[in-house]
């Protein structure tokens, strides 16, 4: 069962990491942001896309217990994703959102996944 949960987390960050590497523009553009330079689509690329598509590398190892990472990884990414959520949270105190989506909608996806990955090594 951890296998399972742990992998639906790294399918998320997975794609989220590929679109961030071959379509950063379409990726950011629900937030209202437009990247108008090689700069700004070299920045997508490098946090959502590689990092996501490395988190799901480092999943998918956990996913199978390899090496004994499983609980590690899936806690540490737990807090990662708490910490995301958190920041959506204080936002909301600082400028409020004008929209479920994308803000709320990722918040809770955040909660969410932090709580497989937690509850898949309890």
């Amino acid at each position: 069962m951890a296998a399972v949960l742990i992998g639906l987390v790294a399918v998320f960050f997975l794609g989220m990491g590929l679109l961030g590497l071959v379509a950063p523009g379409r990726l950011i553009a629900p937030f209202g942001i437009t990247l108008d330079s090689a700069t700004a689509r070299t920045e997508v690329r490098a946090v959502y896309g590689g990092f996501g598509v490395a988190v799901a590398v480092l999943l998918g190892f956990a996913a199978f217990d390899v090496g004994g990472i499983q609980r590690g990884v899936a806690i540490s990414v737990a807090v990662a994703l708490v910490g995301m959520a958190f920041g959506r949270l204080v936002a909301r105190f600082a400028e409020r959102p004008e929209r479920f989506y994308p803000s709320w909608l990722y918040f809770w996806v955040e909660l969410v996944m932090a709580a497989l990955l937690v509850a898949s090594v309890l």
